[in-house]
């Protein structure tokens, strides 16, 4: 009999994991307290309690061919980068694609999960929900909780003295919608991360001055790099991996600044990164530099202090006449539902195993799908994480024990504050490529570089030099798509498709040379066999 899963929400990660519990011949049921599919990604002109709430003019910050689903590439007439209207009916259509609509119960909240008294011995859990003022109670073998981190806005008024007396309009940036309304304003965007940076370069097309002040400061890069091709389509591949990983960390640093200092210098904009060697997610914005070139925009230190109508920063400047301020300050997350202390931060540490599992549970029978924040596209993220949840369901895949998972959480915090800080903002970060190869191996499904070298040589080049996308991950093991090494081969056509509306005579420019990258795999090789002889 197919054991029953319980989906808690019908966003990216819900409907991925409802599709990977089918695969895995389980039985989802998905509860969504409201009344359609896309959980963040589907706009609302109103903000609505308990939901996450977008602006109009969001914008994908990864690329269309690194953020699909593995098994369903996006349609090549889709833009790169995606309005949020555009990716929800993405959603649409692959929900349609594998009939997942059928499993989710719309308009229903989950009141509680609470274990069976024998959850000991058969690891089920009573799940409790409500729907047009009637209340349920069900029993499920396990539990996918898909709710998702962008609900509960953190809104730090206590760093902000004089905010009781400041008299023009504050609100958290979940609030925000779009800029009618802020005309000839002088406005102050407290944060520096991407919703912040959106909404000060939008309100400055409408406000008399925008003021964003930042703490720490950001690296901002545009969505096109090299070429004109997606940024994370560059960034994001094997062969830079391998070298961030294998050169000292001082190198890898000064590379970073170089390469963000490209586009413009950011210490001349008053963005430099206050710790510019942490490797802390830069801001997406292509607009930011320029709107702070026109002086629309000026970039402030911390708030100090605030009066009545103007603000106090540390540095002693003041900028009176301030009529609104939003704080863009990020979120703190909550499960409601959950037993506590089922999930758990401590010591701003988030007690989760390979930020997924309990690890004080009797049976690995609850997971938490897309609490994250990974240097590169969540929905592949997500995605592998149903998959490998889905199979330690089953029982295909098991966990070590309470102790070696502790231990892992432990080590994996400590790398994790090396690398991107103790910032609060930072909880859930994770370098990409390696924890999407870590749940990869746990699954079956990394592809062996090695081995394809010599069966497969011009896929092998693709994998170590090309995009590191979701289609790697369905080429061997459980889960294995026929469709996948084409899609690896024809991903460029997706990505020119929707450029070229306009008929042109193509030049005859010679391809990159194969030479190049022959040799540059085979550095890899040998640097991969000189690293085994100091083991």
């Amino acid at each position: 009999m197919a054991k029953k899963v319980a989906v808690i929400g019908a966003g990216v990660s819900g409907l991925i994991s409802l599709k990977c519990c089918v695969d895995e011949g389980l039985e989802p049921t998905c509860f969504e307290q409201t009344e359609d599919i896309g959980g963040l990604w589907r706009f609302k002109e109103n903000v609505e309690d308990g939901r996450a709430s977008i602006y109009q003019s969001v914008i994908t910050n990864t690329s269309k061919e690194m953020s699909c689903f593995s098994d369903f590439p996006m349609p090549e007439d889709f833009p790169n980068f995606l309005h949020n209207s555009k990716l929800l009916e993405y959603f649409r259509i692959f929900a349609q694609k594998f009939d997942l609509l059928k499993y989710i119960q719309f308009q229903t909240t989950v009141l509680s999960v609470k274990k069976r008294p024998d959850f000991s011995s058969s690891g089920q859990w009573t799940v409790v929900t409500e729907s047009n003022g009637k209340e349920q109670s069900a029993v499920f073998d396990a539990v996918m909780v898909c709710s998702g981190h962008h609900i509960l806005p953190h809104i730090p008024l206590e760093s902000f003295p004089g905010i009781q007396k400041f008299k023009g309009q504050y609100f958290h940036s979940r609030q925000y919608k779009h800029p009618e309304g802020f005309e000839r304003k002088r406005i102050l965007v407290i944060g520096i991360g991407n919703s912040a940076s959106d909404i000060a370069v939008e309100l400055s097309k409408k406000a008399a001055q925008v003021f964003i002040s930042t703490r720490h400061g950001s690296w901002v890069m545009g969505r096109i790099s090299e070429d004109g091709y997606p940024w994370d389509m560059v960034f994001h591949t094997r062969f830079s991996s391998m070298l961030r990983n294998v050169l000292p960390r001082t190198v890898v640093k000064w590379m970073m600044e170089q390469q963000m200092n490209r586009w413009f210098n950011h210490e001349n904009y008053g963005l430099i990164p206050q710790n510019k060697y942490l490797m802390k997610e830069p801001i997406l914005n292509d607009d930011l530099p320029s709107r702070i070139l026109y002086g629309a925009i000026k970039v402030k230190s911390k708030v100090k202090e605030l009066t009545e109508t103007s603000a106090i920063f540390e540095d002693g400047t003041v900028e009176e006449g301030i009529d609104v301020i939003v704080f863009a300050t990020g979120y703190t997350f909550s499960f409601p539902f959950l037993e506590d202390p089922l999930v758990k931060v401590e010591d701003n540490m988030v007690l989760l195993y390979k930020y997924m599992f309990p690890p004080q549970l009797e049976k690995s029978t609850l997971a938490c799908i897309g609490l994250i924040q990974p240097l590169g596209s969540i929905f592949p993220t997500v995605e592998l994480q149903a998959r490998w949840v889905t199979r330690v369901f089953k029982g295909l895949c098991t966990l070590p024990s309470e102790r070696t998972m502790m231990a892992d959480i432990i080590s994996r915090n400590k790398r994790r504050i090396d690398l991107f800080g103790e910032s609060n903002s930072q909880i859930l970060q994770t370098n990409y490529i390696d924890y999407l190869d870590e749940l990869a191996l746990e699954i079956g499904v990394k592809p062996d570089l090695v081995s394809l070298l010599l069966k497969d040589l011009k896929l092998a080049v693709k994998l170590c030099f090309g995009p590191c996308n979701s289609y790697q991950y369905r080429l061997v093991g459980p889960g294995q798509w026929k469709g996948a090494r084409n899609a690896i081969f024809t991903q460029k056509q997706r990505i020119l498709k929707p450029l070229k509306t306009r008929a042109i005579k193509t030049s005859s420019n010679l391809p990159a040379s194969f030479l190049l990258k022959i040799l540059g795999l085979l550095a890899v090789v040998v640097a991969f066999f000189f690293q085994l002889q100091w083991f």
